[in-house]
């Protein structure tokens, strides 16, 4: 029971409700679209929830023998702290590589049938999104530590996530569904960004090149507010351009007062130079919730 514990505190549970927020966005505009494929839904939930674990798994590992995490305020990392070998860390990797591969292949089985050449496009954005979950802080040139993470997210939790999973439903992809993917991958990289300002003091001194350690926690912080509001302004244009969009859909904006209270927080903490990392640890986990929470009132907007 001990070890299956400290495999649970390794896949990190409390990233999976983000990980997720791009599809249920995605399904909400197939919903919208009148395209929703309740089988393509549930596929892709799960092909996105290992690929998290994938990654929280290969973050683990590679912070671990870069010596990052050894002075790192947020939780205890299972390898850095012995709870789990290097060995046992790379078997689970290749474990659930694997999981990701059949799930991924099984969702392009239902979307697309025959059709190889939306197969094979999609087979290498699948592919391309395992080795970016591994490649995060694994291997010889681990792009998370040369300022690209924030990229990665943008890209991979917003771009693909809600286009890509939207079009497996629909085989089209109107050009105003960049809006709200903008928005989730916004939010995503303002998580990132919260762990990021917790870290730049361990991050520098592991030489773990981060934007925030480029850029200093103070112009993080105003980087981290243009984030978060331009994700508001991209899905609120999304809903202004409908055709007779009403009042109440803009309910998703109900989570700027969460985030802007967390914002103060954060401002608190730089002021004060915190280096315990509570409060970061705190609004980070409070941004996570109200970007899952932003995804399930936006798609819930467009559904009624």
């Amino acid at each position: 029971m001990k070890s299956f514990q400290v495999w649970i505190q390794a896949c990190r549970l409390r990233t999976l409700p983000l990980a997720v927020a791009s599809i249920i966005v995605a399904a909400g505009l197939a919903v919208q679209h009148q395209v929703f494929s309740a089988s393509i839904f549930l596929l892709s939930i799960l092909t996105a929830l290992l690929l998290q674990i994938l990654s929280n798994l290969a973050n683990d590992y590679g912070d671990a023998l870069t010596g990052a995490d050894d002075q790192r305020t947020g939780p205890e990392r299972a390898m850095q702290s012995g709870l789990i070998s290097a060995t046992s860390m790379k078997k689970a990797i290749v474990l659930v590589t694997g999981l990701c591969l059949i799930s991924g292949l099984s969702l392009l089985s239902v979307s697309f049938a025959g059709d190889l050449t939306r197969w094979l496009v999609f087979l290498g954005l699948g592919v391309a999104a395992i080795i970016a979950a591994i490649t995060y802080t694994m291997g010889k040139l681990p792009y998370g530590y040369r300022a690209m993470g924030d990229i990665a997210v943008f890209l991979f939790f917003g771009l693909l996530g809600v286009l890509g999973s939207f079009y497996l439903q629909a085989l089209t992809l109107p050009i105003s569904l960049i809006l709200p993917a903008i928005s989730v991958g916004l939010l995503s990289a303002a998580v990132l960004n919260i762990n990021n300002m917790r870290d730049v003091y361990s991050d520098k001194a592991a030489n773990k090149i981060t934007l925030v350690v480029l850029l200093g926690r103070k112009k993080a912080f105003v980087y981290h507010l243009l984030l978060i509001s331009t994700a508001m302004l991209c899905s609120s244009l999304y809903i202004y351009q409908l055709e007779g969009s009403q009042f109440w859909q803009y309910l998703f904006l109900l989570i700027t007062s969460p985030l802007a209270k967390s914002c103060i927080q954060i401002a608190e903490a730089i002021k004060k130079d915190d280096r315990e990392g509570s409060i970061f640890n705190e609004q980070l986990k409070n941004t996570a919730i109200s970007a899952f929470v932003f995804s399930l009132l936006f798609a819930i907007v467009l559904i009624a």
